[in-house]
């Protein structure tokens, strides 16, 4: 995989010598493609070669940075705020969050790739664009055409899991309500359908749908949408457990062809009322997501180059760049000199100082990953009844898990 580690790299600087003008022009202030071109040359191919790595393992580490990756965007902002392990105050952190917690995987891949960062150009790169770099190259190996990441992203103080719950959606919203999140972060309706077509890799846990076949309201026992094969699918994977940590540890893949490779099948299944997640199937039953659902099925390369111009959109969200935040030593812990003053210096908004962080704040001692955490999660049983006009909290979007 050696080799392919380097074509990554390789399609990377081709790319980046020939980027359209206007793709330029979207770039937010203080990001741009090459950043560390000249503190940290070889930043890309460090992180491209630890994806190709794992990816040679264990290809559902693909699907794992993309969700850890939306989540990330989606809680103030692309900050790795959802790498850190814990934060002076004792609050509960993104990661100890039921959206996240045990459904997050391949942080220990994030942790090699800063690691060997830290050794080669110590100080340079932040734990958020080691994040967005492997999400591309994550993706890039799954059959997403390669595309653009800019960098200059900086890292956040602050982790709350009380800030999850707004800024998510949930697997079983209403599309209204989940058009209306995408918008607030500054992301299209289409952008939000092209996005969503992360779920043609990776798995979705009992957890997040078994309700459709339990209670699914006062009216229905079985969600009505199902057609009698999945639900039978669904309760023979789901409905066999006896307790709450198996149902959460059992999946299904959200694409039962091609479970490893993005590709428009999400969207062909979509249209034949085979899709896993609600809100997901809501976009084909929706006015006006439908004929994007159906545009994307009918050509899966429009969709393939969407995605990743998407993708770019996403990682520019709310970023911190310039003096804003920190670069970390290591991504699961804030810099000692910032422990005692994240009250003071959360930097959550935006700055005219773009200056490269390898000028901010360069180290000399190199960081070493620590062991992965994985913290817990809380799925209870009652939560697979819902009622018509209310939608439950706890089911949060699976955006991309592992494929065990």
């Amino acid at each position: 995989m050696e080799g392919g580690a380097r074509m990554i790299v390789t399609i990377f600087i081709a790319c980046s010598i020939f980027l359209p003008l206007a793709l330029a022009k979207l770039e937010p202030k203080g990001l741009h493609v090459g950043f560390y071109e000249n503190s940290c040359p070889q930043a890309e191919q460090i992180v491209a070669e630890v994806v190709s790595e794992a990816y040679r393992k264990d290809p559902g580490v693909a699907a794992g940075f993309l969700r850890i990756f939306f989540h990330d965007c989606f809680v103030n902002g692309c900050d790795a705020s959802i790498l850190l392990d814990s934060i002076p105050s004792g609050e509960k952190v993104e990661k100890d969050s039921p959206a996240n917690g045990k459904f997050l995987r391949g942080l220990e891949v994030i942790d090699t790739a800063k690691a060997r960062l830290e050794s080669e150009c110590p100080g340079i790169v932040s734990c958020a664009d080691t994040l967005s770099f492997a999400t591309r190259d994550g993706s890039v190996l799954a059959g997403v055409p390669q595309y653009n990441m800019p960098g200059g992203r900086r890292d956040g103080l602050v982790s709350r899991a009380a800030d999850v719950v707004s800024n998510v959606p949930f697997v079983n919203a209403p599309i209204q309500q989940i058009i209306e999140l995408f918008v607030r972060k500054g992301l299209t309706q289409e952008e939000m359908v092209v996005l969503t077509g992360a779920h043609s890799i990776g798995v979705a846990h009992c957890s997040n749908f078994a309700y459709r076949v339990n209670k699914y309201n006062d009216t229905f026992q079985i969600d009505p949408k199902l057609n009698d094969v999945d639900s039978a699918k669904i309760k023979s994977a789901c409905q066999r457990q006896v307790s709450n940590e198996e149902i959460e540890k059992t999946t299904l893949p959200f694409d039962t062809q091609t479970p490893f490779k993005m590709d428009g099948g999400f969207y062909t299944n979509l249209l034949k009322g085979t899709g896993l997640i609600e809100s997901d199937q809501a976009m084909a039953l929706d006015p006006r997501t439908r004929p994007i659902v159906e545009r994307l099925a009918e050509d899966e390369g429009k969709w393939l180059n969407q995605f990743g111009r998407a993708m770019s959109r996403l990682a520019a969200v709310d970023v911190k760049t310039g003096s804003e935040g920190e670069i970390r030593k290591k991504c699961r812990s804030l810099n000692l000199e910032n422990k005692g003053n994240t009250g003071i210096a959360q930097n959550l908004g935006k700055t005219n100082n773009d200056e490269d962080p390898g000028k901010l704040d360069k180290v000399e001692d190199s960081g070493k990953s620590d062991n992965d955490v994985d913290a817990s999660t809380h799925v209870n049983s009652s939560d697979v009844v819902q009622s018509d006009k209310k939608f439950d909290s706890s089911r949060t979007f699976d955006l991309g898990i592992k494929l065990a």
